[in-house]
């Protein structure tokens, strides 16, 4: 059973984590992918046959570049985005407007940009964090952005709601990706940290990268054609409970 069969999802971030496992699942179920990220090698290893896209969603003239050749729609996966860790006082101004970049003005000027080449019916998933709804230490700039997500889509779930077009966030918590991995190398002791990590919700462990992936392409299917404007967390019950 393929129910993406004959519909185009772009996703942003391809070459790693979340957005690769979304590509890939997608693939799976038939969607024509057109993929997106820093590093063209990364996207080929994820999916060889996909259409791939070399883009710094970061910068305003090569978002508007991509649409300019960017085909019609009918969904959008904005899994691109990184993290720096830090306070308020100890993060510099640099660091900060990185974050903002990444995570941030990455997926508005996608939105912004490709917003026109969605079809009706349509639907968008924005990868924000649990730590845009909680706040937890040495995050600052990165949760901040992650927040600024979280509004996005509210947003933009009410702006396109008069086209059908969806707009969702899922909100993560620690996930075993590149990215969480490189955190964990950078701590003095990397398997305290891990552990530590691990036990930051009620089910004590990481979250998969396909478990996140599943939800993702739950909110862009028609199973959940009533269900825009949300923010769910992934996060295995750290939101709620902590």
């Amino acid at each position: 059973m393929k129910p993406f069969l004959g519909r185009r999802i772009l996703v942003t971030g391809a070459g790693s984590g979340i957005g690769r496992a979304c590509a890939r699942r997608l693939d799976a179920l038939g969607a024509e992918l057109i993929l997106a990220g820093r590093r063209g090698e990364a996207l080929k290893e994820t999916l060889p046959h996909a259409v791939r896209a070399v883009l710094d969603h970061t910068r305003d003239e090569a978002v508007l570049a991509f649409a300019k050749d960017c085909p019609p729609l009918d969904g959008m996966v904005l899994a691109a985005g990184s993290l720096l860790t830090g306070s308020v006082e100890g993060t510099s101004t640099l660091a900060f407007e990185c974050m903002i970049a990444s995570n941030l003005k990455g997926p508005w000027l996608l939105c912004h940009h490709l917003g026109g080449l969605l079809k009706d019916g349509a639907s968008v998933v924005l990868v924000g964090s649990n730590v845009g709804i909680r706040a937890i230490p040495d995050t600052a700039a990165y949760s901040v952005a992650k927040a600024g997500v979280h509004m996005l889509a509210q947003v933009l779930a009410l702006e396109w709601a008069p086209r059908a077009i969806r707009c969702n966030a899922v909100a993560p918590g620690p996930v075993h990706t590149a990215m969480v991995d490189a955190r964990l190398k950078a701590a003095p002791d990397p398997a305290a940290a891990l552990h530590a990590l691990s036990r930051v919700n009620p089910l004590r462990r990481l979250g998969r990268e396909e478990e996140v992936a599943a939800l993702a392409i739950h909110l862009l299917g028609d199973e959940s054609r009533w269900t825009t404007g949300t923010v769910i967390p992934i996060d295995g019950g750290a939101a709620a409970v902590f």
